[in-house]
C-alpha cells in the first residue's frame, strides 16, 4: 500500500514583514558586518606580507 501526499491549493503564508525602519537597520547591520569582515581580511593579508614569504616555507 502506498501513501500519497496531496498538496492543497492554499495561498502561501505571508512570513514576517519588516517595517521600513527595520529594513534600514538590517541593511546597516549587514554593511557593518561586511566592513568588519573586510578589515579582518586586510589585516590578515597585511600580517602575512609583514612576515614575508618565509611564512609559507616552514618545516613540517
Amino acid at each position: 500500500m502506498s501513501t500519497s501526499i496531496v498538496m492543497e491549493d492554499k495561498e502561501p503564508q505571508e512570513g514576517i514583514v519588516l517595517t521600513p525602519e527595520q529594513k534600514k537597520r538590517q541593511r546597516e547591520r549587514s554593511i557593518a558586518i561586511a566592513l568588519a569582515l573586510g578589515v579582518l581580511v586586510i589585516l590578515f593579508f597585511a600580517m602575512t606580507m609583514v612576515k614575508g614569504p618565509a611564512v609559507l616555507h616552514r618545516p613540517i
